[in-house]
């Protein structure tokens, strides 16, 4: 019995008791399924809900009196062998080992879809991070939006959420001129101008900029800096492409901010907000009336010198999310953003959106690495590709998607390397690679999974392993309402722990010359079953699951 069919289960008793007047409920009141969690302590039985709380004061009584009424007709559904009342009206259920280990089989048939849920279905939703300057390599300061914003798209589509991960290409303004300019001088040989951008990948940008214009050095610089600021930008872009691919993110669009510009988004922007009544005038400059929605100061939108503030770029940005049909923005920005929030707030409220609904904003904290070099190429930061090359994808990506995204981080480079129960990644990992070794084993034994019997599956192990096995669809739900892969991280790490002792405890294969029983061909069901739940739990955090360790 899975969680979920649990849920349902509860949720047609409820609708029983108010039909038959046990209840006095509206039918609408009755939700169409019923939460049900672990409890903390397992000797109150296998799950539990609160739902006589919910619910007890629409229906005229106290909550005891409600579970009463409920814990009567739970007590006939099929492989529920007892319910208990606790303390103020909770339901503790417990499930008889045959209802239990039926999970092993449904996991298994169902593969990677198991842990896929429709909570979130008919949300459309726009996530925008990462989105670095295409004027130099990613480093450090992306790398946890990579890694979090990656998982956190991948949980919202395991929960039913039509997804669009996009990122914004900053590629308009002085920052752009100041990036040709840096290469146009390193192409002549000289240092790059103040305030110029240094390291070695603004000479070899110049290289590539060379092979693809060999006559670049002929030009006069007025002639030559378009020329250079459009090559060297898209080589940058492949460049953070090849990056991000390396580290197992994809986008599903790249935007571009220069555009917005060449297509008259950002006037555009404008006379659609000044018609909502919210762009006004003064000093020559072009504002929008950001404090009516609770922004610290309003903001300029047009300079009085005609020229637009990268604020107003935002603005026409939101818009265009808006008009390609995503009723929900989510921006996942750094720590030194925590500003941003209530100026996109105030856009989207401007916009006639709902701020509370339509638009999410997420700030990272800082994340370090101990021991960490300066990269050699890019002079003054960590790249992102030296921290892929030194500690592996596997590693950096499980590390940052383990802890939540507003807690200040500093990865042990030391213990990410370790192959060790102490390193959480090889923890998870390894657990997936004794699953796959486990079952090779049996298969060689002659152990096959033509038999199941759910009720053999009744060892104290087994029950613990199976009830984790279960929760596992509702923490995958939880960690898309939340925006918050760790929960799934930690589960699997609960998962391996569960999936050890039970290793230690019970035999798959027979041992020596004992025949093949039904017992061993219905482990070896919970043993792939296990194997399938840390698959596609390392899949949403963009982790491998190795075969062999």
């Amino acid at each position: 019995m899975t969680p979920e069919e649990l849920s349902l289960a509860i949720s047609a008793c409820l609708k029983d008791a108010v039909a038959a007047g046990e209840i006095a409920l509206s039918a609408s009141a009755v939700p169409d399924e019923v939460r049900v969690e672990r409890p903390k302590n397992r000797d109150h039985g296998d799950w539990a809900t609160n739902i006589a709380l919910q619910l007890s004061k629409q229906a005229g009584t106290n909550p005891r009196e409600f579970a009463t009424v409920l814990s009567a007709r739970l007590k006939s559904i099929n492989g529920v062998s007892a319910v208990d009342i606790a303390g103020p009206g909770f339901l503790n259920i417990t499930v008889d080992a045959a209802a239990a280990g039926a999970l092993a089989k449904a996991i298994v048939e169902a593969g990677k879809e198991y842990g896929t849920n429709t909570a979130l279905a008919g949300h459309v939703v726009n996530m925008e991070f990462v989105s670095a300057n295409p004027t130099g390599p990613l480093h450090i300061g992306h790398t946890r939006w990579a890694a979090l914003g990656d998982a956190i798209a991948r949980v919202l589509r395991a929960s039913g959420a039509e997804v669009t991960a996009e990122y914004y290409i900053n590629d308009a303004g002085s920052q752009m001129n100041v990036f040709a300019n840096s290469v146009y001088s390193r192409l002549h040989g000289r240092p790059v101008p103040d305030g110029g951008y240094p390291g070695q990948y603004i000479a070899d940008l110049g290289h590539d900029v060379l092979t693809e214009h060999p006559d670049i050095r002929e030009l006069t610089e007025v002639a030559a800096l378009p020329v250079i600021r459009s090559a060297a930008y898209k080589a940058q872009m492949e460049d953070i492409k090849t990056t991000l691919a390396d580290f197992g993110v994809a986008f599903d669009v790249y935007f571009s901010e220069q555009e917005l510009h060449d297509a008259g988004a950002i006037e555009s922007a404008v006379a659609r907000l000044r018609e909502q009544g919210h762009v006004f005038d003064d000093g020559g400059a072009v504002w929008l009336r950001t404090t009516d929605f609770g922004d610290d100061k309003d903001r300029v939108m047009i300079r009085a010198n005609g020229e637009p503030t990268y604020f107003a770029a935002d603005a026409a940005y939101y818009l265009s999310k808006k008009d390609r049909g995503f009723t929900e923005k989510i921006y996942l920005l750094g720590a030194d953003h925590h500003g941003y929030i209530n100026r996109l707030k105030a856009i989207a409220a401007c916009a006639g959106d709902d701020p509370e609904v339509n638009i999410e904003v997420l700030i990272g904290q800082l994340v370090s690495v101990n021991g960490a070099k300066l990269s050699k190429r890019a002079g003054n930061i960590i790249e992102l590709k030296d921290l892929i090359s030194w500690l592996g994808k596997d590693a950096v990506r499980y590390s940052l998607a383990r802890f939540p995204a507003d807690s200040p981080l500093t990865l042990d480079p030391d213990l990410l390397k370790k192959h060790s129960n102490e390193n959480p990644v090889f923890y998870v990992q390894y657990a997936h690679a004794r699953t796959r070794g486990a079952a090779r084993n049996a298969v060689a034994a002659g152990v096959d999974r033509t038999a199941f019997d759910a009720s053999l599956l009744d060892h104290a192990t087994e029950n613990e392993l199976l009830s984790y096995l279960g929760s596992y669809p509702s923490i995958v739900a939880k960690a898309a309402e939340l925006r918050e892969p760790h929960r799934v991280a930690r589960h699997l790490e609960v998962i391996a722990g569960a999936y050890h002792r039970w290793y230690d405890a019970c035999r798959i294969a027979p041992m020596g010359d004992e025949p093949v029983t039904d017992v061993n061909r219905t482990r070896l069901w919970l043993n792939d079953a296990t194997s399938q739940v840390l698959a596609n739990g390392l899949d949403l955090l963009g982790v491998s699951a190795p075969e062999r360790m």
